[in-house]
Order: C-alpha cells, then structure tokens, then sequence
C-alpha cells in the first residue's frame, strides 16, 4: 500500500513574515493528519472512496467558482447542490487555538480563504474527538470591529455588524458556515510549538454538508482571508523546479492558478489543443485531480499503447479507466512509464505509477484522474511531492521526495 502509506507524513517547511509586526520570523514543520488512519477500510476500499469524494469535490468547485463569478454576495448563484467540501478524504492538521492552546483538527484546504473553529460564543458543537473551542478561557482572544481589515475586505456570502461584531455566513458550494470574525493565537508545529496571531471564524455549525470529526478549516488559498495570505510568506530558494501563479494575469484568487501547457506519457507529448489546459489549478482538497476531456482521452489513448495491457470494466462506478492486471501480479509489479505535466518556463512535474494510477480491487488498474471543466492538481498528484506556494512573488516550487522517510 505503498501509494497511500505516502501520505502519512508531510513536512512543510515556511519562512514566514508575521503580519502584525512585519519582524517576526518562524521556521515551521508540521506534520498533517492521513485521512484514513486508524480507519478500518481495506486499501481497496480507501481508493475506491477516494475516487467517489473527487466527485463530490468536482461539484464543489464549480459551485465556488461560479460564488466567485458573481461574488458572495450576488450575481451568479452556485449550484443548487449537496456538498461535502471533500467527502473523508480530506488532509488534517492539530493546532493549538488561544491561550493556553486549546488543541483542535482543522482541514487542510487550498481550495479556500477562511481559518475557522467551531466556537462556543456562536454555538458550535464538540467533535467525537476535539472538545469545544472556549474563548472564554483564553487571554488572547480579541473580536475583530466593523471596521478591521479582513471584516471590509473578506469576499464572505454574506455579512453585518451588530454591536460593532463582525459576523458572517461563509460558503462552500451548497453547505456553509457561520460565526463572528476574531483574533486568537495559533500554537502550530510537530516537533517545537509556534504561535502565530491570526484573524479566523469562531464558527457555529457547519450546514448542509459535513466535515466528520475536523473541528473547522485552515484556509490555505491565495485569498485575503488565508493563512499564507494573512502571514505574508516570502520566497524560499532550494533545487527545485519553479513556475508563476496565473492568478495576478487573471484577476482571481479563488485558486491557485498555473500555467500548464501540456502533458506527457513516456517522453510522448499528448496531441491536444493549449485550450485543453486553460484555468489549471492546484488543490489539495481534490483527491484524484481532473483533466478536460480532450486531454483525458487523449492519455487514456497513450496507456493502452503504452501498457500494454487488456481493458477490463472497473468493479466500481467512479472508475472510468481500468485495465486487467497480470493473474497473481500486484499494480506495484507492472512497468508504467511517468506522467510528465509541462508548465510555462520549462518546469516539468514528473509522476510515477502511484500518482495517476490506483488498484480499486485486486486484479484492477485503474486511471485515477477524472474529468472536469479545468485541469485540477489534486492530492495524488502530489503525493511523495515537497510542494511550495510562493504567494509573495507568485511562484509555485516542487521537487519529488519520500515524504515517509524525512
């Protein structure tokens, strides 16, 4: 299970400007939440489901992306659908929220804006495994006025002020959130503790959609409300491969945009139109990732000549793609050749068999990658991947690493 035992541990390392002061710096490591440890479900089980939550995922970026056409508070209206932001497969990081820490598990998002907690002041409810978050016994809580940066700013679905409160409905497609604006310390870290001030929701429930026993969200988009936006993060050098962002040559900052210009199996550039590639996007929320149909049937076409193995029908209905491996032979014992996604500057992320192929059921392979209107980076992309999100100067860094051997 070697695919799924990589996501166990990734270390991301920030160099981080605090916003409040402009001076403060914090190198910071921390280690993310696997979506199915300790989950009774068989590995088969678990890529199977994966597949099932990208389509979920795939409704609640388009239902995002047409908030963000028409903005939160009007115009264009989402999708009338049902949404769980990204079904059980979804990242999870342990942070400390006030002081003392009161520790909580956020999802790990960048596909939105919002830090948000379930809150006692706004009714939120207990997980099964985190208590409610009290600001009542923290010292540094702090509501944020009317008048404060991110309360004027922020692109919520709706707002308004009472008493000088800043309060707040946030959407994620069909579901939403609500609460009032704070500030509150952020204690984060695996192997030493760092606090960070930052302004976040002190949320109620979480409405018509559900996000298990996560205790609210870490927003990790290049929108005003972020994480990353909030902290400033600067550049950091290594050897890596580097391409720009798209979102300051588009005007949007509801993703992370990035100019893929085409795609490769086996050093064989797939024959599509650049069309095909417009609007790509990076989202850890988005298991499996996603193609536009041209150039998903223009890869199916190079596995068949490249593998050269038998079709075969999936054994489940959210794997479209699926060949017949070898009697006796697991997927990790058939040669595939790298998926390569080539972007503007010469960048190249190359992808082994584990980041775009998956075995739902013994005997099965199958093309993890779906369709949708835009290309999606998703998390099997990324997997085995150090990954940087260089907001500051619009950069997106990468280089392969075995994220369960540092």
């Amino acid at each position: 299970m070697a695919a799924l035992r990589s996501f166990i541990l990734l270390l991301v390392t920030v160099l981080a400007s605090m916003a409040a002061t402009g001076t403060a710096s914090f190198d910071l490591r921390a280690e993310l939440n696997h979506p199915y440890a300790g989950s009774p479900l068989s590995r088969y089980e678990m890529v199977r489901e994966a597949a099932s939550t990208s389509k979920v995922r795939r409704a609640w970026t388009a239902a995002r992306l047409a908030n963000a056409c028409g903005g939160r508070g009007g115009g264009t209206s989402a999708p009338d659908v049902p949404v769980t932001p990204a079904g059980r497969s979804f990242y999870t990081l342990t942070v400390g929220v006030g002081t003392p820490p009161q520790w909580h598990t956020l999802v790990h998002d960048t596909g939105s804006d919002l830090v948000w907690v379930f809150c006692k002041l706004v009714g939120g409810g207990a997980t099964p495994t985190d208590p409610l978050y009290d600001p009542g016994k923290s010292s540094s809580f702090a509501a944020v006025p009317c008048d404060g940066k991110l309360c004027r700013e922020g692109e919520f679905q709706s707002k308004n002020c009472s008493r000088n409160r800043c309060l707040y409905t946030y959407a994620y497609g069909r579901g939403q959130t609500y609460g009032e604006l704070a500030s509150e310390v952020f204690t984060f870290g695996a192997h030493h503790k760092v606090p960070a001030t930052l302004n976040f929701g002190c949320g109620g429930r979480f409405l018509k959609a559900d996000i298990f026993n996560a205790s609210g969200f870490l927003g990790l988009s290049p929108d005003r409300l972020s994480f990353v936006t909030q902290l400033q993060i600067p550049r950091t050098t290594g050897p890596i491969q580097t391409t720009s962002f798209l979102n300051n040559r588009i005007g949007s900052n509801t993703y992370y945009f990035l100019p893929l210009i085409g795609v490769s199996v086996g050093g064989k550039k797939l024959d599509v139109p650049a069309s095909s590639f417009a609007g790509t996007f990076v989202d850890s929320g988005y298991t499996t990732g996603a193609l536009t149909a041209p150039a998903l049937r223009a890869l199916e076409e190079a596995l068949v000549d490249a593998l050269k193995l038998p079709r075969r029908g999936s054994s489940d209905p959210d794997y479209d793609f699926c060949f017949q491996l070898p009697r006796g032979v697991p997927m990790t014992a058939v040669p595939a050749p790298p998926l390569v996604y080539h972007f503007e500057g010469g960048a190249a992320m190359v992808l082994p068999r584990e980041s775009y192929l998956a075995e739902p059921s013994p005997g099965e392979m199958c093309l993890v990658i779906g369709v949708d209107s835009q290309p999606v980076i998703g998390n099997f992309q990324q997997q085995n991947m150090h990954v940087l999100f260089d907001v500051q100067n619009q950069k997106f860094s990468f280089a392969p690493t075995q994220c369960d051997q540092i």
